[in-house]
């Protein structure tokens, strides 16, 4: 594994932010009336799966923590696929939309599965 030296290196941070970025804009055409419900939420678990994996990076030092928080991640990554299918279902978004965003998460979820499996090839060695 090459080294890696920022949690921004990492392919599955850069496929989450993506995935928010893309959120955040096509929530934008969304009803005024879901600003505060929907569009909150989506952005909101969106952005989160990115600051988990942050802060799993930080944390590797401590297998436990590092683990904890892409579990975090990845409880976030389902919740943002939950809040496409209310957006798919209330007609806010396309089939292709959704399909290509689920199909990101998918992959993302896949990505920090393998992660959390393996901590040990994530995870800095202490010196004792």
């Amino acid at each position: 594994m090459p080294s890696i030296r920022s949690y921004r290196e990492l392919r599955v941070y850069q496929s989450s932010f993506e995935c928010a970025m893309r959120i955040f804009e096509i929530s934008r055409s969304f009803p005024p009336e879901e600003k505060y419900s929907l569009v909150d939420q989506m952005r909101r678990s969106s952005r989160a799966v990115c600051a988990n994996i942050a802060e799993a990076w930080r944390k590797r030092r401590y297998p436990a923590h590092f683990v904890s928080k892409l579990s975090d991640a990845e409880s976030e990554s389902d919740e943002t696929r939950v809040w496409l299918e209310f957006s798919l279902r209330c007609r806010y978004i396309s089939d292709e939309t959704f399909a290509d965003l689920d199909g990101r998460y998918d992959l993302i979820l896949g990505q920090l599965t393998k992660m959390h499996s393996e901590p040990e090839k994530w995870t800095v060695k202490q010196n004792k």
